[in-house]
């Protein structure tokens, strides 16, 4: 989920009625503190896909940065009060982000293994809508604050629980139109019936989108893993594709040959439903097999 999203979660918890001196702060801080990984941008893309929801969006991470929150901010005399409420606010923000197809690493540094519940979309305006409405009428009704909080709560929680029934009917309704070894259903942007799959099979990979309201499936896109081209295996020496490499669940890889340059393109497919390039690794030969570019774009 985006900053905003995850703030508006933390003043939401606030408005549960944790109102001691610097709670609203504590729970701030705590809502937004998993994503200081921010700052691995400025190391450039690959860097930023390959360390952002890594150590800091771990269960570890969680317990160590709340109770270092809650001694700056408690001391010894409310120590205990203030590492919980800024361990509720952390563990939102990791539960928030695990439901979408991005992954976190939540049992680092044990496993760094990315999971994920793949139900939304990075960003979702609806949750960020309830959490915005919550927060305007705690602020307008004041005198039911904690109630509007808790049924924010509730209208979240249950707004997750339908879209993981979504997903499982996608997935079953995939498993029967589909022949398949393997399936993937990734959430669309505002979309509830639509949903974004990869299904593999051998050497052959399906991308589409499976439609529960037409009961239809579009196949996308076929590709092939048989690609042996050296230059696909000399790429992934390359620091932009290792850390691309890291980061990818489904990622594939393709050779495009030009008069002057040979170009390898990683795409990570579970977000290859979108126009442009989005998620995709570059690296750009000449024609002697050197390397003369490489970046990622997200």
């Amino acid at each position: 989920m985006d900053p905003l999203t995850h703030g508006l979660a933390g003043t939401a918890i606030f408005n549960l009625g944790f109102r001691r001196k610097a709670a609203f702060w504590v729970l701030l801080l705590s809502s937004l503190a998993p994503d200081f990984d921010y700052i691995t941008r400025f190391w450039g893309v690959d860097v930023f896909l390959r360390y952002h929801r890594g150590i800091t969006h771990s269960i570890f991470a969680s317990i160590i940065i709340s109770m270092i929150i809650g001694f700056i901010f408690g001391r010894k005399k409310d120590f205990i009060y203030y590492s919980f409420i800024a361990f509720l606010a952390y563990t939102a923000h990791l539960f928030m982000d695990l439901t979408n197809q991005y992954g976190i690493r939540i049992l680092a540094p044990l496993d760094w293994h990315p999971y994920s519940l793949d139900l939304m979309f990075i960003i979702d305006p609806y949750i960020t809508a309830a959490l915005l409405l919550s927060v305007i009428l705690s602020n307008v009704i004041k005198k039911r604050t904690a109630l509007i909080a808790l049924i924010t709560v509730f209208v979240v929680i249950t707004y997750a629980g339908v879209r993981y029934y979504l997903h499982g009917i996608t997935r079953d309704f995939l498993r029967d139109r589909l022949d398949a070894n393997t399936y993937k259903v990734c959430p669309l942007p505002n979309d509830f019936l639509r949903w974004w799959f990869i299904a593999k099979s051998g050497n052959e990979i399906k991308v589409g989108f499976a439609d529960l309201f037409t009961q239809r499936i579009c196949i996308q896109e076929t590709y092939w893993t048989n690609n042996n081209d050296p230059l696909i295996e000399r790429s992934k020496d390359t620091r932009v594709v290792h850390n691309f490499l890291y980061f990818a669940k489904y990622p594939y890889a393709e050779v495009l040959r030009e008069k002057e340059k040979t170009i390898v393109i990683w795409r990570e497919l579970a977000y290859s439903f979108r126009a442009g390039e989005h998620f995709v690794a570059k690296v750009i030969y000449d024609k002697e097999g050197r390397v003369l570019d490489s970046y990622c774009k997200l």
